[in-house]
């Protein structure tokens, strides 16, 4: 296990805490798959494109998403292999059955 850097500490929390908005959580979600536009996440997600920009760009100063420009329109996706990994493992950890088990004595 490596040794926990105090900056990384804090970096990860930063981006947990950015993740902890479940508005930005569902438009990372929305772009895990594919890339897709900033008007498709709106309507998808039932919100403005102005508050959809406005999370995507706290997303991007964050690395999570980027944005490729193709025409007058944008087209958004999670931004590497390491988010993506994250999210699906998240997914499927919360999907897992619950195990009740004996409290231990330590």
């Amino acid at each position: 296990m490596p040794t926990h850097n105090p900056d990384h500490v804090i970096e990860l929390a930063d981006l947990f805490n950015l993740l902890g908005d479940q508005t930005r959580l569902h438009i990372v979600l929305t772009c895990l798959n594919e890339p897709i536009t900033v008007t498709d996440i709106a309507k998808k997600l039932h919100l403005s494109t102005s508050l959809i920009s406005h999370h995507l760009r706290l997303l991007r100063a964050a690395r999570v998403v980027s944005g490729e420009r193709s025409g007058k329109q944008i087209f958004c996706s999670v931004n590497d292999h390491h988010i993506r990994t994250m999210l699906i493992n998240m997914l499927e950890h919360i999907a897992e059955p619950v195990e009740h088990s004996e409290p231990h004595d330590d």
